[in-house]
């Protein structure tokens, strides 16, 4: 691995605290700070308790929420959900997306073409998981560098670590939403062969229609057309499980079938100019004479194989030793009817060690390399670029400290990436990539007075271009643009500050953090030219800020109720070209919860999205919209330690009209008032 000869090094950033004047903190108040421990598969809520921004969505949650990444977590601080179809949506983080937003498995790159454009599916199921974690701090650059919006690891347990305590365990559940007809059946088993083998199964499979519009839109039809998700998703994994730790294998399966919205054929005759600056006169429009009026749709099939393995206490000084590798297969079709048009294929593999130390000098923490590959071919009609093989060789490490009434956190990562492109038609003039990237951060965490506590975290990162900002060259129909991109771009570098203020007691609690990122050769898709809904982009760098606040606040009137308010707004300016584009608006909202005793409970949630009229290039007006949703569940027990979990929710009660200006079709409508019936056992 060729890194320029550079020692691999920590930077201490500097952090200042202004003094304030306070109670004096006696030993116990600081022997109650919470312990500290790294594992490698994810980071533990201990750990992301000391980290402003960091949250810990649970699986209950995820249970019962959206079936795509993007949904199921919009909503939380800071996080809105770019939408394509019923079957695809990603999560946008304070104004960030894309390969600011990494999605990880485990700690391990998904590897499929989620990245290339944000309309096809993330792979890494939510209804699946333990927990996703969506991480600000410095334990992001344990995963990956250049989140600045954020890093989100979805944990799931596969690869069993431990064997269950009855010999077996799992749950199963099914679900119902009236906006959709959407059905789905999921469930999972960990069974012990023996003291020392465990296996576990699991599956999911899902089938909605499409999703029915709110009653103001429905002039000729009641559905927005393309918006139908089917999947099925298969799994089993295999562990010997021994004193000292585990080590085990998984396969997946996962086949989805979803419609593509944005699709429009009256598009498909426009062609850019020579000087590639905009379409050329008369060009656009043709096309829908000759429209069969075929569906559009995508046909994607996944297998993936994984080996995970944990030894603890593999000698003096370190506590543990992990290694992990997972193969993806990945390919899908975008469908004219019957007929394939385009065809993506990724074959990917990602392998990680990691060593987590003893503490030397106070100093804890994790160390740990990664290799990922991925191989692309994009074929047919919409063929974006040239197979491309990419390669990526990294080390990170994280080290934190207690002192006194003071918790310390520093990482950093490096990052050497190597892109060959082959040329050929599309892209004939095409140069290799070579390039390294340098990320490092830092958080300090000061309890000034019990319950009280100030984090500061600042962070330099550095993001590589992907390939298909290097070498995008053709119609992309599915997000209505023609991308262009740029062999010559630099790789991106930002410098980034969050101050956060946080509370905690019995009864109140509340988090607010403040941010400004201030980024050098941002990488973005300008618009150079529309036709009607469709445009012409080009992958282009330009110096930029990002700065907003985000953060909530709830109060526990008596132990049945408990009363919150939350909030973000994010601000993205470009030197060059004024707003960043799709930039949401700002959201003000609040929730209930109720616990009413002997196993039911419920919650209520309204919030306002403001309208977003600091807009870029060709852009329209973000509308503002109400959202009111509620919900009610009961929890019981069955004989042979059986539990279940009944739950309603009404969503969208108001039947707003949404049109989200995060996403690259923000004329689509989204799905009108709904409602979901559930039922989820655990044994």
């Amino acid at each position: 691995m060729y890194l320029k000869g550079r020692l691999f090094v920590f930077s201490f950033l500097s952090i200042a605290v202004q003094t304030v004047m306070a109670e004096q903190i006696n030993n116990a108040a600081v022997d109650k700070l919470p312990s500290i421990e790294l594992k490698a598969e994810k980071t533990p809520s201990s750990l992301l308790d000391t980290t402003a921004g960091d949250h810990i969505v649970q699986q209950k949650q995820l249970l019962e929420g959206a079936t795509t990444i993007g949904n199921a977590l919009n909503g939380q601080s800071g996080v809105y959900s770019a939408q394509y179809t019923g079957g695809v949506s990603r999560p946008v983080i304070r104004g960030l997306d894309g390969a600011r937003v990494k999605i990880t498995e485990n700690g391990g790159d998904a590897l499929d073409v989620s990245s290339v454009s944000p309309d096809h599916a993330v792979t890494v199921d939510p209804n699946s998981a333990q927990e996703i974690q969506i991480l600000k701090g410095p334990e992001a650059l344990l995963y990956g560098a250049g989140s600045v919006g954020g890093l989100i690891n979805v944990v799931d347990n596969k690869i069993p670590t431990q064997m269950p305590e009855k010999g077996y365990e799992g749950r199963v559940g099914a679900r119902y939403n009236t906006g959709s007809d959407d059905m789905l059946y999921s469930g999972n088993a960990t069974i012990g062969l023996g003291s020392q083998v465990a296996l576990r199964v699991g599956g999911l499979t899902r089938n909605a229609n499409n999703y029915i519009l709110p009653q103001d839109l429905q002039s000729t039809d009641r559905r927005e057309d393309s918006t139908f998700a089917k999947s099925h998703d298969y799994n089993a994994g295999l562990s010997w499980i021994y004193d000292r730790g585990f080590t085990g294998i998984s396969y997946s399966e996962r086949h989805d079938r979803y419609g593509i919205p944005g699709d429009n054929a009256a598009y498909g005759a426009c062609e850019i100019n020579a000087a590639k600056t905009g379409f050329t006169a008369d060009s656009c429009g043709h096309a829908a004479e000759d429209d069969d009026g075929a569906l559009s749709w995508i046909n994607l099939k996944e297998k993936r194989y994984s080996f995970k393995t944990e030894l603890n206490n593999p000698f003096a000084g370190f506590s543990k030793l992990a290694a992990q590798a997972t193969y993806t297969d990945y390919q899908h079709q975008e469908m004219d009817g019957d007929t394939p048009d385009t065809t993506f294929k990724s074959r990917g593999t990602d392998a990680r060690i990691t060593l987590d130390n003893e503490a030397w000098a106070g100093w804890k923490g994790q160390f740990g390399t990664q290799y990922t590959q991925q191989k692309l071919t994009i074929g047919g009609d919409e063929a974006l670029m040239d197979p491309t093989n990419t390669k990526r060789y990294s080390l990170f490490a994280l080290q934190q400290k207690q002192w006194n009434e003071l918790h310390f956190q520093v990482s950093s990562r490096i990052d050497h990436q190597n892109i060959d492109v082959k040329r050929a038609s599309i892209n004939p003039d095409a140069k290799n990539f070579e390039g390294t990237a340098y990320s490092v951060a830092g958080s300090t965490d000061w309890e000034f007075i019990p319950n009280y506590k100030l984090s500061l975290t600042a962070s330099h990162q550095e993001r590589l271009p992907m390939a298909q900002e290097l070498y995008s060259n053709g119609k992309h129909m599915a997000t209505n643009t023609y991308e262009l991109g740029s062999d010559n771009l630099d790789t991106e570098k930002s410098n980034n500050v969050e101050l956060g203020f946080h509370f905690d007691n019995d009864r109140l609690k509340y988090n607010v953090s403040v941010f400004h990122n201030w980024f050098d050769n941002f990488i973005y898709a300008n618009t150079l030219d529309r036709y009607q809904d469709f445009r012409l982009i080009q992958y282009t760098q330009s110096q930029a800020r990002f700065y907003g606040v985000d953060g909530d606040i709830s109060y526990m009137l008596s132990p049945r109720y408990t009363v919150g308010l939350f909030g973000d707004y994010v601000r993205g300016k470009l030197d060059d070209a004024g707003n960043a584009p799709r930039i949401p608006g700002g959201r003000l909202g609040a929730r209930v919860n109720a616990d009413f005793g002997d196993g039911y409970t419920g919650s209520a949630e309204y919030y306002h999205v403001f309208k977003q009229d600091d807009i870029a290039s060709y852009e329209t007006d973000g509308q503002s919209y109400n959202m009111l949703n509620l919900g009610f569940a009961y929890s019981g027990a069955l004989p042979k330690n059986t539990g279940y979990r009944l739950y309603a929710k009404a969503n969208n009660l108001l039947d707003s009209k949404i049109y989200q200006h995060e996403s690259f079709i923000a004329n689509v409508p989204q799905i009108g008032r709904n409602f979901t019936v559930g039922v989820d056992f655990s044994f």
